[in-house]
């Protein structure tokens, strides 16, 4: 299983340089991954580096907690738009989720995808799958379906949970088969991220994409 397409190749920590940037950049041209995923403030530079391949640049939106206004989400999305990026993981309001509040959370993607398609990018949803129960994960599965999102995505990574193989199975039961799943937080070897993927994942967020590729060229040298 050639894992390398599936990647979105990210660095999202608070202290990112410019330099991680540029690194990221060269290895998912290296490795052909499918996207980088980066700050806000990187979108510009990470289009730049990557004129004249296939790799997407994707950023994240009201990142890492989705509490922020859907006001403040939208004018990110925009900003985010203008300087490049061809595919936008957008942080749910989980606030609204646990508190049950699905006019919220209705409202919220009701805004946000017509300024998203008008411009005929990705939107991946992030619903930190980690901390909802069973009944949130399948409202979540409907609502967000319904909505005729591209991508559900698991986690953030700043959770106390990432990505499980339950999680993504139960997501990949219950969803539109015109949603795809990015499986994300806490992927960090090849049989995980194969373990995911043949639960349904077709994309995978990881930060350690290199090793895990690094580890699948050494297994399937084994054989």
């Amino acid at each position: 299983m050639k894992l390398n397409g599936y990647i979105d190749h990210t660095v999202l920590k608070p202290t990112t340089l410019i330099a991680d940037v540029e690194k990221v950049c060269l290895e998912a041209k290296e490795y052909g991954f499918a996207a980088i995923c980066v700050p806000p403030p990187f979108v510009k530079i990470g289009k730049a580096l990557l004129v004249g391949t296939n790799v997407k640049v994707a950023t994240v939106i009201g990142f890492p907690f989705g509490y922020s206004a859907v006001e403040a989400k939208l004018a990110e999305i925009l900003l985010a738009m203008v300087d490049g990026a061809d595919e936008l993981d957008v942080v749910a309001n989980i606030v609204a989720i646990k508190n049950n509040d699905w006019q919220l959370i209705s409202n919220e993607i009701n805004h946000i995808m017509p300024v998203v398609k008008s411009k005929g990018k990705v939107i991946k949803i992030i619903i930190e799958s980690g901390v909802l129960n069973r009944n949130e994960l399948l409202k979540c599965c409907e609502l967000y379906g319904a909505a005729g999102i591209d991508y559900l995505k698991t986690s953030t990574g700043y959770a106390e949970v990432g990505a499980t193989a339950e999680a993504v199975k139960t997501m990949r039961e219950n969803l539109p088969s015109h949603v795809q799943i990015k499986a994300s937080g806490g992927i960090r070897t090849y049989e995980f991220a194969k373990e995911l993927v043949s639960a349904g994942a077709t994309r995978l967020g990881c930060s350690a994409s290199v090793a895990i590729v690094n580890q699948q060229i050494q297994d399937e040298s084994e054989y």
